[in-house]
Protein backbone atom coordinates (compact mmCIF):
# COMPACT_ATOMS: atom_id res chain seq x y z
CA UNK A 1 0.00 0.00 0.00
CA UNK A 2 1.00 3.63 -0.56
CA UNK A 3 1.39 5.54 2.70
CA UNK A 4 1.52 8.96 1.00
CA UNK A 5 -1.54 11.07 0.27
CA UNK A 6 -2.27 12.10 -3.32
CA UNK A 7 -2.03 15.79 -4.34
CA UNK A 8 -5.84 15.97 -4.23
CA UNK A 9 -5.91 14.54 -0.70
CA UNK A 10 -3.16 16.90 0.42
CA UNK A 11 -5.13 19.83 -1.01
CA UNK A 12 -8.21 18.72 0.95
CA UNK A 13 -6.14 18.47 4.13
CA UNK A 14 -4.91 22.03 3.59
CA UNK A 15 -8.48 23.21 3.01
CA UNK A 16 -9.60 21.58 6.26
CA UNK A 17 -6.76 23.18 8.22
CA UNK A 18 -7.63 26.60 6.82
CA UNK A 19 -11.28 26.10 7.75
CA UNK A 20 -10.32 25.10 11.30
CA UNK A 21 -8.06 28.14 11.60
CA UNK A 22 -10.97 30.34 10.51
CA UNK A 23 -13.31 28.80 13.10
CA UNK A 24 -10.83 28.46 15.95
CA UNK A 25 -12.64 28.75 19.29
CA UNK A 26 -11.48 27.45 22.71
CA UNK A 27 -15.09 26.53 23.50
CA UNK A 28 -15.06 24.16 20.51
CA UNK A 29 -11.47 22.92 20.48
CA UNK A 30 -9.92 21.56 23.66
CA UNK A 31 -7.01 19.12 23.38
CA UNK A 32 -7.51 17.98 26.98
CA UNK A 33 -10.74 16.28 25.84
CA UNK A 34 -9.57 13.25 23.97
CA UNK A 35 -10.99 10.49 21.77
CA UNK A 36 -14.28 9.37 23.37
CA UNK A 37 -14.75 12.85 24.87
CA UNK A 38 -14.61 14.58 21.47
CA UNK A 39 -18.38 14.78 21.07
CA UNK A 40 -20.97 17.37 20.04
CA UNK A 41 -22.29 18.08 23.54
CA UNK A 42 -22.53 21.89 23.66
CA UNK A 43 -24.41 24.49 21.58
CA UNK A 44 -21.14 25.94 20.27
CA UNK A 45 -19.83 22.53 19.23
CA UNK A 46 -23.13 21.79 17.56
CA UNK A 47 -23.09 25.09 15.66
CA UNK A 48 -19.54 24.41 14.52
CA UNK A 49 -20.44 20.96 13.20
CA UNK A 50 -23.36 22.52 11.34
CA UNK A 51 -20.77 24.66 9.54
CA UNK A 52 -18.86 21.48 8.71
CA UNK A 53 -22.07 20.04 7.28
CA UNK A 54 -22.59 23.12 5.10
CA UNK A 55 -19.17 22.52 3.60
CA UNK A 56 -20.46 19.16 2.39
CA UNK A 57 -18.01 17.29 4.60
CA UNK A 58 -20.55 15.23 6.54
CA UNK A 59 -21.49 12.09 4.65
CA UNK A 60 -18.78 12.52 2.02
CA UNK A 61 -18.69 8.77 1.43
CA UNK A 62 -22.47 8.39 1.19
CA UNK A 63 -24.14 7.68 -2.17
CA UNK A 64 -25.21 10.78 -4.09
CA UNK A 65 -28.85 9.74 -3.95
CA UNK A 66 -28.73 10.28 -0.17
CA UNK A 67 -26.91 13.61 -0.30
CA UNK A 68 -23.32 12.35 -0.24
CA UNK A 69 -20.57 12.78 -2.80
CA UNK A 70 -19.43 9.14 -3.00
CA UNK A 71 -15.94 10.18 -1.95
CA UNK A 72 -13.31 7.77 -0.71
CA UNK A 73 -13.09 7.01 3.00
CA UNK A 74 -9.63 8.55 3.14
CA UNK A 75 -11.25 12.01 3.02
CA UNK A 76 -13.30 11.26 6.12
CA UNK A 77 -10.09 10.01 7.73
CA UNK A 78 -8.28 13.27 6.92
CA UNK A 79 -11.15 15.37 8.27
CA UNK A 80 -11.57 13.35 11.45
CA UNK A 81 -7.84 13.36 12.23
CA UNK A 82 -7.65 17.13 11.71
CA UNK A 83 -10.60 17.70 14.07
CA UNK A 84 -9.17 15.34 16.68
CA UNK A 85 -5.72 16.94 16.54
CA UNK A 86 -7.23 20.16 17.87
CA UNK A 87 -9.53 18.49 20.38
CA UNK A 88 -12.60 19.27 18.31
CA UNK A 89 -15.80 17.24 17.98
CA UNK A 90 -15.69 14.25 15.64
CA UNK A 91 -17.87 13.71 12.57
CA UNK A 92 -20.02 11.60 14.81
CA UNK A 93 -22.10 8.51 15.23
CA UNK A 94 -24.75 9.94 12.94
CA UNK A 95 -22.55 10.01 9.84
CA UNK A 96 -20.94 6.64 10.47
CA UNK A 97 -22.75 4.15 12.67
CA UNK A 98 -26.33 5.35 12.17
CA UNK A 99 -26.17 6.92 8.71
CA UNK A 100 -24.30 4.13 6.95
CA UNK A 101 -26.42 1.45 8.62
CA UNK A 102 -29.64 3.21 7.58
CA UNK A 103 -28.39 3.55 4.01
CA UNK A 104 -27.62 -0.17 3.90
CA UNK A 105 -30.60 -1.54 5.83
CA UNK A 106 -33.10 1.17 6.80
CA UNK A 107 -36.63 1.54 5.42
CA UNK A 108 -37.62 4.56 3.32
CA UNK A 109 -39.25 6.30 6.31
CA UNK A 110 -36.03 6.16 8.36
CA UNK A 111 -33.89 7.26 5.43
CA UNK A 112 -36.17 10.18 4.56
CA UNK A 113 -36.44 11.25 8.21
CA UNK A 114 -32.87 10.98 9.47
CA UNK A 115 -30.38 11.15 6.61
CA UNK A 116 -31.02 14.83 5.70
CA UNK A 117 -30.82 15.80 9.39
CA UNK A 118 -27.50 13.97 9.77
CA UNK A 119 -25.98 15.79 6.80
CA UNK A 120 -27.01 19.16 8.32
CA UNK A 121 -26.03 18.11 11.87
CA UNK A 122 -29.59 18.76 12.99
CA UNK A 123 -29.81 15.63 15.15
CA UNK A 124 -27.67 13.90 17.77
CA UNK A 125 -27.82 10.21 18.62
CA UNK A 126 -26.97 8.10 21.63
CA UNK A 127 -26.00 4.47 21.09
CA UNK A 128 -27.50 1.88 23.45
CA UNK A 129 -25.70 -1.45 23.31
CA UNK A 130 -24.13 -1.95 26.74
CA UNK A 131 -26.16 -3.22 29.69
CA UNK A 132 -25.21 -4.08 33.29
CA UNK A 133 -24.59 -7.69 32.21
CA UNK A 134 -23.70 -7.00 28.57
CA UNK A 135 -20.63 -4.82 28.24
CA UNK A 136 -18.22 -5.60 25.44
CA UNK A 137 -20.25 -8.71 24.61
CA UNK A 138 -23.10 -6.94 22.81
CA UNK A 139 -24.78 -10.24 21.94
CA UNK A 140 -25.67 -10.68 25.64
CA UNK A 141 -28.05 -7.70 25.75
CA UNK A 142 -31.43 -8.43 27.34
CA UNK A 143 -33.54 -5.27 27.04
CA UNK A 144 -36.87 -6.93 26.24
CA UNK A 145 -38.93 -6.09 23.17
CA UNK A 146 -42.38 -7.72 23.02
CA UNK A 147 -44.67 -7.60 20.00
CA UNK A 148 -47.80 -5.50 20.62
CA UNK A 149 -50.32 -3.04 19.17
CA UNK A 150 -50.85 0.47 20.49
CA UNK A 151 -53.28 3.09 19.15
CA UNK A 152 -53.83 0.94 16.09
CA UNK A 153 -50.11 0.72 15.28
CA UNK A 154 -48.08 -2.47 15.17
CA UNK A 155 -44.82 -2.35 17.07
CA UNK A 156 -42.84 -3.35 20.14
CA UNK A 157 -43.06 -2.65 23.86
CA UNK A 158 -39.63 -2.17 25.44
CA UNK A 159 -38.56 -2.76 29.04
CA UNK A 160 -35.06 -2.90 30.51
CA UNK A 161 -31.89 -0.97 31.21
CA UNK A 162 -28.86 0.29 29.31
CA UNK A 163 -25.62 1.65 30.73
CA UNK A 164 -22.52 3.56 29.57
CA UNK A 165 -24.61 5.55 27.08
CA UNK A 166 -22.32 8.52 26.59
CA UNK A 167 -24.58 10.99 24.75
CA UNK A 168 -28.00 10.26 26.27
CA UNK A 169 -28.15 13.51 28.26
CA UNK A 170 -28.00 15.76 25.17
CA UNK A 171 -29.03 13.57 22.21
CA UNK A 172 -32.53 13.51 20.71
CA UNK A 173 -32.66 9.90 19.50
CA UNK A 174 -31.57 6.55 20.94
CA UNK A 175 -30.05 3.95 18.58
CA UNK A 176 -31.11 0.97 20.63
CA UNK A 177 -30.31 -2.74 20.60
CA UNK A 178 -33.25 -4.81 21.85
CA UNK A 179 -33.84 -8.50 22.57
CA UNK A 180 -36.65 -9.69 20.28
CA UNK A 181 -35.85 -13.43 20.50
CA UNK A 182 -34.74 -14.62 23.97
CA UNK A 183 -33.81 -18.06 22.64
CA UNK A 184 -31.23 -16.99 20.05
CA UNK A 185 -28.23 -15.03 21.34
CA UNK A 186 -26.76 -13.74 18.07
CA UNK A 187 -29.89 -13.85 15.91
CA UNK A 188 -32.37 -12.46 18.42
CA UNK A 189 -31.41 -8.77 18.56
CA UNK A 190 -33.19 -5.96 16.70
CA UNK A 191 -32.12 -2.33 16.24
CA UNK A 192 -34.66 0.41 16.84
CA UNK A 193 -34.74 4.21 17.02
CA UNK A 194 -36.39 5.73 20.09
CA UNK A 195 -36.87 9.44 20.97
CA UNK A 196 -35.11 10.12 24.25
CA UNK A 197 -37.76 12.59 25.43
CA UNK A 198 -40.44 9.89 25.25
CA UNK A 199 -42.31 9.05 28.48
CA UNK A 200 -40.86 5.95 30.08
CA UNK A 201 -37.24 6.88 29.32
CA UNK A 202 -35.25 7.86 32.43
CA UNK A 203 -31.63 9.05 32.14
CA UNK A 204 -29.24 9.08 35.11
CA UNK A 205 -25.72 10.50 34.87
CA UNK A 206 -22.55 8.55 35.63
CA UNK A 207 -19.25 10.44 35.88
CA UNK A 208 -16.14 8.66 34.64
CA UNK A 209 -12.62 8.87 36.04
CA UNK A 210 -11.85 10.97 32.94
CA UNK A 211 -14.26 13.70 34.18
CA UNK A 212 -16.70 12.97 31.37
CA UNK A 213 -20.36 12.13 31.77
CA UNK A 214 -21.89 8.90 30.59
CA UNK A 215 -25.32 7.59 31.55
CA UNK A 216 -27.50 4.70 32.57
CA UNK A 217 -30.88 4.66 30.85
CA UNK A 218 -34.03 2.96 32.10
CA UNK A 219 -36.73 1.94 29.61
CA UNK A 220 -40.19 1.38 31.12
CA UNK A 221 -43.07 0.37 28.79
CA UNK A 222 -41.80 2.38 25.83
CA UNK A 223 -43.64 1.68 22.56
CA UNK A 224 -41.74 1.64 19.25
CA UNK A 225 -43.78 1.49 16.00
CA UNK A 226 -42.57 -0.83 13.25
CA UNK A 227 -41.58 2.23 11.17
CA UNK A 228 -38.70 2.79 13.60
CA UNK A 229 -37.29 -0.75 13.42
CA UNK A 230 -33.95 -0.75 11.58
CA UNK A 231 -33.65 -3.45 8.93
CA UNK A 232 -34.87 -6.97 9.56
CA UNK A 233 -36.08 -8.18 12.93
CA UNK A 234 -33.44 -10.32 14.72
CA UNK A 235 -30.65 -9.14 12.39
CA UNK A 236 -29.50 -6.34 14.71
CA UNK A 237 -26.37 -8.03 15.99
CA UNK A 238 -25.07 -8.41 12.45
CA UNK A 239 -25.68 -4.71 11.79
CA UNK A 240 -24.03 -3.77 15.09
CA UNK A 241 -20.96 -5.87 14.27
CA UNK A 242 -20.55 -4.10 10.94
CA UNK A 243 -20.89 -0.69 12.57
CA UNK A 244 -18.44 -1.51 15.37
CA UNK A 245 -15.66 -1.95 12.80
CA UNK A 246 -16.16 1.71 11.96
CA UNK A 247 -16.54 2.82 15.59
CA UNK A 248 -13.33 1.15 16.69
CA UNK A 249 -11.41 3.10 14.10
CA UNK A 250 -13.06 6.52 14.05
CA UNK A 251 -13.48 6.90 17.82
CA UNK A 252 -9.80 6.36 18.53
CA UNK A 253 -8.00 8.71 16.19
CA UNK A 254 -4.21 8.80 16.08
CA UNK A 255 -3.68 12.58 16.07
CA UNK A 256 -4.49 13.15 19.80
CA UNK A 257 -1.99 10.44 20.71
CA UNK A 258 0.66 12.10 18.53
CA UNK A 259 -0.17 15.47 20.06
CA UNK A 260 0.44 14.10 23.56
CA UNK A 261 3.67 12.47 22.44
CA UNK A 262 4.81 15.85 21.09
CA UNK A 263 4.01 17.46 24.47
CA UNK A 264 6.11 14.86 26.27
CA UNK A 265 8.92 15.16 23.74
CA UNK A 266 9.06 18.95 24.14
CA UNK A 267 9.13 18.50 27.92
CA UNK A 268 12.05 16.08 27.74
CA UNK A 269 13.89 18.31 25.27
CA UNK A 270 13.67 21.44 27.43
CA UNK A 271 13.73 20.19 31.05
CA UNK A 272 16.65 19.76 33.41
CA UNK A 273 16.68 17.53 36.46
CA UNK A 274 19.36 17.60 39.14
CA UNK A 275 21.25 20.11 37.02
CA UNK A 276 21.43 17.85 33.93
CA UNK A 277 19.30 17.94 30.75
CA UNK A 278 16.58 15.31 30.92
CA UNK A 279 17.17 14.48 27.26
CA UNK A 280 20.64 13.17 28.14
CA UNK A 281 19.35 10.59 30.61
CA UNK A 282 19.91 7.18 28.92
CA UNK A 283 16.83 5.61 30.48
CA UNK A 284 14.61 8.48 29.34
CA UNK A 285 16.17 8.42 25.85
CA UNK A 286 15.51 4.71 25.51
CA UNK A 287 11.92 5.06 26.60
CA UNK A 288 11.30 7.99 24.27
CA UNK A 289 12.78 6.10 21.33
CA UNK A 290 10.43 3.20 21.98
CA UNK A 291 7.43 5.51 22.27
CA UNK A 292 8.21 7.21 18.96
CA UNK A 293 8.67 3.84 17.27
CA UNK A 294 5.35 2.55 18.59
CA UNK A 295 3.65 5.80 17.55
CA UNK A 296 4.73 5.21 13.96
CA UNK A 297 3.41 1.65 14.15
CA UNK A 298 0.03 2.95 15.34
CA UNK A 299 -0.08 5.58 12.57
CA UNK A 300 0.65 3.04 9.85
CA UNK A 301 -1.86 0.56 11.28
CA UNK A 302 -4.50 3.28 11.01
CA UNK A 303 -3.60 3.91 7.38
CA UNK A 304 -3.87 0.17 6.77
CA UNK A 305 -7.51 0.30 7.90
CA UNK A 306 -8.17 3.22 5.55
CA UNK A 307 -6.48 1.41 2.66
CA UNK A 308 -8.54 -1.75 3.19
CA UNK A 309 -11.73 0.33 3.48
CA UNK A 310 -11.02 2.12 0.20
CA UNK A 311 -10.30 -1.16 -1.57
CA UNK A 312 -13.53 -2.65 -0.24
CA UNK A 313 -15.45 0.43 -1.40
CA UNK A 314 -13.94 0.23 -4.89
CA UNK A 315 -14.71 -3.47 -5.18
CA UNK A 316 -18.34 -2.88 -4.20
CA UNK A 317 -18.84 0.06 -6.55
CA UNK A 318 -17.10 -1.51 -9.54
CA UNK A 319 -18.40 -5.04 -9.05
CA UNK A 320 -14.91 -6.46 -8.81
CA UNK A 321 -13.56 -9.28 -6.67
CA UNK A 322 -14.97 -9.10 -3.15
CA UNK A 323 -12.72 -7.39 -0.60
CA UNK A 324 -13.84 -7.98 3.01
CA UNK A 325 -14.26 -4.97 5.30
CA UNK A 326 -11.33 -4.23 7.63
CA UNK A 327 -12.78 -6.06 10.65
CA UNK A 328 -9.49 -7.60 11.79
CA UNK A 329 -7.48 -4.52 10.85
CA UNK A 330 -9.84 -2.28 12.85
CA UNK A 331 -9.47 -4.50 15.92
CA UNK A 332 -5.70 -4.62 15.50
CA UNK A 333 -5.54 -0.84 15.29
CA UNK A 334 -7.94 -0.27 18.19
CA UNK A 335 -6.04 -2.72 20.41
CA UNK A 336 -2.58 -1.41 19.61
CA UNK A 337 -3.44 2.31 19.53
CA UNK A 338 -5.35 2.41 22.81
CA UNK A 339 -2.86 0.22 24.67
CA UNK A 340 -0.03 2.36 23.29
CA UNK A 341 -1.92 5.47 24.36
CA UNK A 342 -2.08 4.03 27.87
CA UNK A 343 1.67 3.27 27.84
CA UNK A 344 2.35 6.82 26.67
CA UNK A 345 0.27 8.19 29.56
CA UNK A 346 2.17 6.01 32.01
CA UNK A 347 5.49 7.22 30.59
CA UNK A 348 4.38 10.85 30.87
CA UNK A 349 3.56 10.32 34.55
CA UNK A 350 6.88 8.55 35.20
CA UNK A 351 9.08 11.04 33.34
CA UNK A 352 7.20 14.05 34.71
CA UNK A 353 7.81 12.86 38.26
CA UNK A 354 5.67 13.66 41.33
CA UNK A 355 4.49 16.98 39.86
CA UNK A 356 2.73 15.14 37.04
CA UNK A 357 0.01 14.19 39.53
CA UNK A 358 -1.21 17.80 39.59
CA UNK A 359 -4.48 18.44 37.76
CA UNK A 360 -4.62 19.44 34.12
CA UNK A 361 -4.13 23.18 33.42
CA UNK A 362 -1.97 23.62 36.52
CA UNK A 363 0.53 26.11 35.07
CA UNK A 364 3.56 25.04 37.12
CA UNK A 365 2.93 21.30 36.68
CA UNK A 366 5.04 19.32 34.21
CA UNK A 367 3.39 19.57 30.77
CA UNK A 368 0.77 21.87 32.39
CA UNK A 369 -0.87 18.81 33.94
CA UNK A 370 -1.57 16.95 30.68
CA UNK A 371 -0.06 13.74 32.03
CA UNK A 372 -2.58 13.53 34.86
CA UNK A 373 -5.65 13.96 32.68
CA UNK A 374 -4.50 11.62 29.91
CA UNK A 375 -3.58 8.98 32.48
CA UNK A 376 -7.26 8.91 33.51
CA UNK A 377 -8.67 9.16 29.98
CA UNK A 378 -6.63 6.34 28.51
CA UNK A 379 -8.08 3.76 30.87
CA UNK A 380 -11.50 4.48 29.36
CA UNK A 381 -10.13 4.23 25.82
CA UNK A 382 -9.08 0.61 26.31
CA UNK A 383 -12.67 -0.29 27.23
CA UNK A 384 -14.94 1.79 24.97
CA UNK A 385 -15.80 0.38 21.55
CA UNK A 386 -15.00 -3.12 22.79
CA UNK A 387 -12.40 -3.81 25.48
CA UNK A 388 -8.88 -4.96 24.61
CA UNK A 389 -9.78 -8.56 25.50
CA UNK A 390 -12.61 -8.48 22.94
CA UNK A 391 -10.25 -7.17 20.26
CA UNK A 392 -7.83 -9.99 20.99
CA UNK A 393 -10.62 -12.53 20.56
CA UNK A 394 -11.63 -11.01 17.21
CA UNK A 395 -8.03 -11.08 15.99
CA UNK A 396 -7.58 -14.65 17.18
CA UNK A 397 -10.74 -16.03 15.60
CA UNK A 398 -11.14 -13.96 12.44
CA UNK A 399 -7.52 -13.09 11.77
CA UNK A 400 -5.67 -16.20 12.90
CA UNK A 401 -8.46 -18.72 12.39
CA UNK A 402 -8.22 -20.06 15.92
CA UNK A 403 -11.22 -21.89 17.39
CA UNK A 404 -13.47 -20.08 19.84
CA UNK A 405 -12.19 -22.05 22.82
CA UNK A 406 -8.53 -22.55 22.07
Amino acid sequence: MDFDFTPEQQAFAAEVEAFLDEHDDPDVFDVTRENMAQIVDTPKRRAFMKQVGRKGWLGMTWPKEYGGSEGEGVYEFILNEALAARGGPQIGKGVGIIGKTLIAHGNDHLKDTFLPMILENDVEFAVGYSEPNAGSDAASMKLKAVRTTQDGKEGWLLNGQKTWTTSAHFAEWYWLGTRTDPDNKHHGITLMLVPLDQPGVEIRGIWTMGDERTNEVFIDNVFVPDDYVVGEVNKGFQYISQALDLERFTMFTFSPIKQRLDVLTDYVRTTTRDGAPLKDDPTVRSRMARLHTEAEVARVMGLKVVDRSVKAEHATKEGGQYVPPPTVESSEYKLFATEFSRRLANASMDIGGPGSQLRVRTEDAPMVGRAESTYRYTVIDTIGGGASEIQKNIIARRGLGLPKNF
